[in-house]
């Protein structure tokens, strides 16, 4: 194990070798999960064990509740509490046309910019891949924070590149009312992503300023830090993917969020924010031994 620099500034992380696939049964919807428990906190679902051997082509991801096709651009507005005071919340995420070779497996690259009060103050590259079974997995992430126009710090995590580091689903092939809580994988600190899903309801209709929609699907998502009780919401619409972001229980945020553009960036766009997102891998210029993120089509 060694201490690598993550990212230019004085974070440090615990980086170590990649490891090869895991030969053990991966699970096709889902692992068992304890009901939440009665103690402060929800209960984690299981971690997961990732198979490489069962992603013959996993960069084309086309669930039917979350499809990620490079280019597309969904944008969502609402609001979130700041210290009790509502601020404005808007999020842009956008499908790259960049992959990116993690544990054995290439993955899909996504680009998320948050903003408050039309101040960034995070952005991220989330990292996907699609199994066989149709099942889509969370690899990892790099994250930066931003505060008044400047970078001030961040932080990343990949399967296999990472002590402690485990993949996650983050879409079911088949999501079921009643299916076990399922993780959305595990990063130790000090990024520690502890998140974990469950199918909640089925058959919604929402209403948001890109549409109505019937035959939503709502999944609820808890983390170790979550106060029991307190579930973040999201929304998918078959074809299209998340369409709302609510919560129920006491939750100090409060994070609404309503799809409002839905869009298909032209080559020429595609391709400044392809260049703007690389930048974060620029300055996350040490993550374990994993290799830069590559344009589709481009080889690994």
């Amino acid at each position: 194990m060694k201490l690598v620099a993550v990212l230019a500034v004085t974070l440090l992380i615990l980086a170590t070798s990649a490891c090869g696939g895991d030969d053990s049964p991966k699970p096709s919807n889902g692992s068992e999960t304890p009901e939440p428990s009665s103690g402060p906190k929800e209960a984690i679902a299981e971690q997961l064990e990732i198979d490489p051997a069962n992603f013959d082509n996993p960069t084309t991801i086309d669930n039917e509740w979350w499809p990620l096709e490079p280019g597309e651009q969904l944008v969502y507005e609402g609001f979130s509490l700041q210290e009790g005071e509502p601020i404005a919340h808007r999020v842009v995420d956008t499908v790259l046309d960049v992959t990116k070779v993690i544990n054995g497996i290439t993955v899909l690259v996504s680009w998320e910019q948050d903003f408050l009060d039309d101040q960034l103050v995070e952005a991220e590259l989330a990292f996907h891949a699609q199994d066989n079974d149709g099942n889509i997995w969370h690899l990892g992430q790099i994250r930066e924070n931003w505060e008044e126009g400047m970078f001030v710090g961040g932080s990343a995590w990949m399967v296999g590149h990472f002590e402690g580091a485990k993949a996650g689903i983050r879409m079911l092939a088949e999501p079921k009312l009643g299916t076990p809580g399922y993780s959305q994988g595990f990063a130790p600190d000090p990024f520690f992503w502890t998140d974990s899903s469950r199918v909640y309801k089925t058959g919604e209709k929402v209403t948001v300023p890109a549409g109505t929609y019937e035959d939503v699907l709502v999944i609820e998502e808890w983390d170790q830090e979550t106060e029991a009780g307190v579930f973040q919401l999201k929304y998918y619409k078959r074809g299209l993917g998340v369409v709302r972001i609510g919560f129920r229980g006491p939750d100090p945020d409060e994070e609404e969020l309503e799809l409002v553009e839905m869009s298909r960036l032209s080559a020429e766009e595609l391709a400044d924010a392809r260049t703007e997102a690389l930048k974060i891998e620029e300055r996350a210029y040490i993550y374990g031994d994993t290799s830069p993120a590559k344009l589709i089509g481009a080889g690994q």
